[in-house]
């Protein structure tokens, strides 16, 4: 049964333990597909993620002509272990190369990885393709990409330097040597590593300039990649998404802090709560409660999310050291993705505990966000004023002051990181409802059945349908 378009979460009225797996890295698996596709033998992603961007990412795999064997994973059921005949280097559609009268079609749906990483594959190919995906890709920048391939030599045809895309690939000239280009990462780092993943098949020597260039957690992600992956056949594990786990962690935060502070609060007016708290760590360690459950080690934290990434591959891994919350978090080099998780716990009176009154948070370097799944700059703080919240723009930052928020019919524009994020507060804030919710599918389909789960292996949250207040079902609660 799919979900209904509208959720509602019911909050938690207690702390829970629990230990929550979720499914593999998007990044990872999407930049391992490409790898394996290019090894000299057959590679096994183990721990791969299977959603839609990674599906799209599959199919467009096997109409360049890749064998594919996709089987279940044991340990997580939005994993899958990906076995890729890698053809090193070459591209052999069972039906043919396209031409320039019929390009093979590829399709991306709103994946910024398929469509990045497989223009840069395609110029491997000696045939014609021709690259689309949603509306919402369709709006999304490729322009420093295009321009790095024509500097290399191949023909790339947009009318706007966005999808769709017709791209002419030829085969590799050892005689002509190493090409040069240079690529911006300013809008996204994901046109360097596209040009990095196929950079030795293809002779291409690739520079990469712009904002940061030198120390994009991204580019260095694709590089340490490229290093550790079995070029000559094996297998590879794929890590757990840090990006995806940092809800769990936020989850812990949120219903332990605001548990410890109706136990001191629960006789205090409203409007005297802002006024209390300078006093609430005082009042904690008199009435010797942790301050917070974060520190506290690992392995004793309240809700714990299995096999942690620690191989500093994923920025978003750092995520857990970021709670409380301090004042200053930058998209660009200190959090990715899970920057947004930490948007609502910033508007949250409790979960932004730690700031003096009338403080804030300031989120930085945020232009990223304005281009991906969403314009989610504005997304969120429409979205979080929706909810009470008071967020003020300054350019590409926000400035997010903690205070107490109400529920509100969420509009998460078809982005994944939307819902899940309000969701999130929606366990601690009454009256939070969920609008599209099925577009979790992007990267994590069992979300809201990780919620649902009783623990130790989730939270035993209840999810309502948001328009007629019946409790769903767990197989009512996956997003297809």
């Amino acid at each position: 049964m799919a979900l209904p378009d509208l959720i509602e979460i019911i909050p938690l009225d207690k702390p829970v333990r629990a230990e929550i797996t979720v499914p593999g890295s998007k990044s990872i698996t999407n930049r391992a597909l490409i790898l394996a596709a290019l090894a000299d033998g057959e590679v096994t992603l183990e721990g791969a993620l299977w959603s839609e961007d990674t599906q799209v990412m599959t199919e467009a795999l096997k109409v360049l002509g890749f064998e594919i064997k996709v089987e279940q994973d044991p340990n997580e059921f939005c994993n899958r272990c990906i076995t890729v005949k890698g053809l090193g280097g070459k591209i052999l559609p069972l039906g043919g190369t396209g031409t320039a009268e019929k390009p093979l079609e590829l399709f991306v749906g709103n994946a910024g990885t398929a469509a990045r990483f497989l223009s840069a594959l395609v110029c491997l190919g000696n045939g014609v393709y021709r690259l689309s995906g949603i509306p919402r890709m369709h709006e999304r920048p490729q322009a420093a990409l295009f321009k790095a391939l024509r500097e290399l030599g191949y023909r790339v045809e947009s009318a706007n330097d966005k999808l769709p895309v017709v791209i002419h690939g030829q085969t590799r000239n050892v005689e002509r040597g190493t090409r040069s280009c240079t690529v911006s990462i300013e809008e996204s780092s994901q046109f360097a590593s596209a040009l990095l993943l196929c950079a030795k098949h293809g002779g291409w020597s690739v520079k990469v300039v712009g904002e940061n260039a030198e120390e994009s957690p991204y580019v260095a992600m694709t590089t340490k990649l490229i290093e550790a992956f079995p070029w000559r056949g094996g297998t590879f594990q794929i890590e757990p998404d840090a990006s995806s786990g940092s809800y769990f962690w936020a989850a812990g935060w949120l219903i332990s802090i605001s548990h410890q502070i109706k136990l001191i609060l629960q006789n205090t007016p409203k409007w005297e709560v802002p006024i209390l708290l300078r006093e609430v760590h005082k009042k904690l360690e008199e009435l010797n409660i942790p301050r917070h459950n974060y520190e506290l080690p690992v392995d004793e934290r309240a809700i714990q999310v299995s096999h942690w990434p620690q191989s500093g591959w994923q920025i978003d891994a750092e995520f857990p050291v970021f709670i409380p919350l301090p004042r200053r978090v930058s998209r660009e080099g200190q959090l990715g993705d899970s920057i947004m998780t930490a948007f609502v716990l910033a508007a949250d009176v409790w979960g932004g505990l730690g700031l003096e009154p009338r403080a804030y948070v300031s989120f930085e370097e945020l232009g990223r966000l304005r281009v991906q799944e969403c314009e989610r700059v504005v997304a969120m703080q429409t979205e979080i004023k929706k909810c009470g919240g008071n967020v003020e723009e300054v350019v590409d930052s926000l400035k997010i002051y903690p205070v107490t928020l109400h529920g509100a019919e969420i509009e998460t524009y078809n982005d994944h990181r939307m819902a899940m994020c309000f969701a999130i507060l929606g366990l601690k804030v009454p009256g939070m409802k969920i609008k599209n919710p099925a577009c979790v599918k992007k990267t994590f389909p069992n979300f809201f059945q990780k919620l649902a789960a009783p623990p130790p292996k989730g939270l035993g949250v209840e999810i309502r349908d948001g328009h007629t207040g019946r409790k769903l079902e767990m197989n009512e609660l996956f997003a297809e």
